[in-house]
């Protein structure tokens, strides 16, 4: 694949220097910025993720703060979530669409107060929606990418190297909850969370000017514990469920597609833009739906649509996919038609290296 050309529309981070340093062995694209895709081999980072920690610099997770007297309000309006219940200190993961009830992204909000939010995307544009939707129906709002980059701690170890670098009052904090720490000075925003099921913590950083002396600090600190620089592994977050907006799911899929409905109070989350098109959804049900697929040996990199056939008809397609060293097999992400979801279904699926045997499993590897 050709290499990425530089320029000021692909961002760098207040990491980069330490991304580079640690020897990152190439890049993808996220949010406008550059997101580590794999440091010593895609393999060999999957087993230390599991093992050990790993500092991750996912500032591609560009914060969209709302802030003001309608705030409240205009959150409710993005999600199907219902949002009463959300407190100040926690963190809740949204699914945000449209007014077809498609998804438009599936961050984490982050509740700072009863009129400030923070909301930590994945990849979309989802600032210009928020925007035009403030801006339409004249709400009492500022709506503003601030300079915050999430720094993420990641692995078994997490708990041990963030005690040191922070205090062990941080061993306290729950899951999708946040609290304020010091580093030199400054609060920073720490969440118990992360895009792994290895477990640890992500990093708010406020204000670039203080990123490589919070990378340095964690590295000085860990050494012992054998920290390295890491990233999204792709057979882990497959394993664990773990799913990806652009990839996995787009405008075109609903929240019930996507395994999602759980998030979704249709009857309650009143204000929100896709409320009507989902209640249909709710009470119909999705005739696809997102599956865990087991594919026996390797298979290429899925970087397009493998399509799932039975004989000449297209039953689904897979998104992602990866050797899973642990599961020896291929662990894969699938949309398939409702007739052939059923666990222990057995799949035909188009690849670049021809057709595979998929099972359709009763759940993620975990």
């Amino acid at each position: 694949m050709a290499s990425i050309a530089p320029s000021r529309r692909l961002r760098r981070t207040p990491f980069s220097k330490g991304v580079e340093a640690a020897g990152v062995g190439g890049y993808t694209v996220y949010n406008h910025m550059l997101l580590p895709a794999y440091f010593e081999s895609p393999e060999a980072d999957y087993h230390h993720l599991k093992k050990h920690v790993q500092v991750w610099d996912v500032s591609c997770e560009r914060q969209v703060e709302i802030r003001g007297p309608d705030a409240g309000k205009l959150m409710q309006w993005l999600t199907p979530r219902d949002l009463r219940s959300m407190l100040p200190g926690q963190c809740f993961y949204l699914p945000v669409v449209d007014e077809t009830g498609g998804m438009l992204n599936d961050p984490v909000g982050v509740k700072l107060s009863e009129e400030r939010f923070w909301i930590s995307i994945a990849d979309s544009d989802l600032l210009l929606w928020v925007k035009a939707l403030a801006n339409a129906y004249r709400l009492e709002v500022l709506v503003d990418e601030p300079d915050v980059s999430p720094l993420a701690i990641q692995g078994p170890k997490s708990d041990d190297l963030m005690a040191r670098v922070f205090g062990n009052d941080i061993r306290a904090l729950k899951f999708f909850r946040f609290g304020w720490f010091t580093l030199e000075g400054r609060e920073m925003l720490i969440a118990r969370s992360g895009y792994s099921k290895q477990g640890g913590f992500e990093i708010y950083l406020e204000g670039s000017d203080l990123g490589m002396p919070l990378w340095d600090a964690l590295f000085k600190a860990g050494e012992d514990l054998n920290v390295r620089a890491g990233c999204p592994n792709l057979a882990e977050r497959i394993e664990g469920g773990l799913l990806s907006y652009g990839n996995d799911m787009t405008r075109e899929n609903t929240p019930h597609e996507c395994g999602l409905g759980r998030f979704c109070n249709t009857e309650t989350a009143i204000g929100c833009i896709g409320r009507d098109a989902l209640l249909r959804v709710a009470k119909d049900g999705p005739i696809r739906q997102i599956r865990a697929i087991e594919i026996k040996g390797r298979v290429p990199v899925c970087d397009e649509i493998w399509p799932i056939v039975d004989g000449d008809t297209k039953v689904g397609q897979v998104t992602s996919a990866a050797w899973s060293p642990d599961h020896d097999c291929t662990v894969s992400i699938g949309m398939v038609r409702m007739t052939h979801w059923s666990p222990g279904t057995n799949l035909k699926i188009e690849t670049p290296d021809g057709q595979f045997n998929g099972v359709v499993r009763d759940a993620f590897w975990r």
